[in-house]
């Protein structure tokens, strides 16, 4: 199933990357290329990965002169080997040039985040477990990284502080402990609306658990913990294990019977894919 894109979140992303890199005129472009020469390019990638991105791509170019014209030959979320040609773009020599480097950009960190997921979740791909991203995004970028991040099969946490309740340590620390803290939420919040604490010991699943809760976060803990985790709750709780996930550490994760494995990796730590765009005279 297709991953959508809010066009005019993606345009408003796109508006503040072009006015970062371009300001009031790509000025070597201008100088050295005449106007209304028209060109082609092929985006080219020099390592496999998965592709993410390309609709941002489209945008760009889109913003700079109407009339490019961009055609996809990988698909988004599609496996492709080093040397791929990704895609073919056509239009105006100087828009193509000005919009490179904002382009690559956004081709090569979503591709990069896509392609970071998808190992993850090929590795527990025969278990039955999420992989989920973490609110660890770049600022200004969590729209569209998270979206890279569905692209490669995982799943979006809480897209903010504004959508979601989930009663971390510090909260736990300043509120009066699980139980208070799950007590007020429960007494203001919609029935609609589920609740998540997170837990770094065995005595506080115990403790949430008693308080209803309807998902507990594990964090950082070990094997074993998680194990008895799972068999404390049977079942009365959705488990999400977090804290240090790692593409060698998330197997073994799973097989501990957690519903959940949220990782800041798949956004902070993914590195970009290399991608390049050739351009030649039309």
């Amino acid at each position: 199933m297709p991953v959508l894109l809010d066009t005019q979140i993606i345009d408003e992303i796109v508006q503040r990357a072009l006015l970062e890199d371009v300001g009031t005129g790509d000025v070597t472009t201008l100088l050295t290329v005449p106007d209304g020469i028209e060109a082609t390019g092929e985006f080219i990638a020099t390592q496999p990965g998965v592709l993410a991105g390309m609709p941002v791509v489209e945008r760009v170019f889109h913003r700079l002169n109407p009339k490019v014209r961009l055609e996809r030959i990988v698909k988004e979320g599609q496996h492709f080997d080093a040397n791929a040609v990704l895609a073919q773009v056509y239009g105006e020599a100087r828009a193509l040039l000005t919009g490179e480097r904002v382009a690559l950009n956004f081709l090569q960190r979503l591709s990069g985040i896509a392609t970071l997921t998808a190992r993850f979740v090929e590795t527990v791909k025969d278990l039955p477990v999420r992989i989920c991203d973490t609110r660890k995004t770049t600022p200004g970028l969590r729209y569209l990284e998270r979206y890279a991040v569905r692209v490669g099969g995982g799943y979006n946490h809480r897209f903010g502080l504004y959508d979601a309740v989930l009663i971390k340590d510090n909260h736990i620390a300043v509120g009066g402990g699980i139980t208070q803290a799950v007590h007020r939420v429960r007494h203001a919040l919609p029935h609609t609306m589920k609740v998540e604490v997170e837990c770094a010991t065995l005595e506080q699943v115990q403790e949430a658990l008693e308080a209803g809760v309807d998902i507990i976060l594990l964090d950082n803990m070990t094997l074993d913990q998680l194990r008895e985790a799972v068999r404390i709750a049977k079942g009365r709780a959705f488990l999400e294990a977090s804290g240090g996930v790692r593409l060698d550490t998330v197997r073994q994760i799973a097989e501990t019977g957690v519903d959940a494995i949220s990782a800041g990796a798949l956004t902070h730590s993914a590195p970009a894919i290399d991608i390049k765009l050739e351009l030649r005279l039309k």
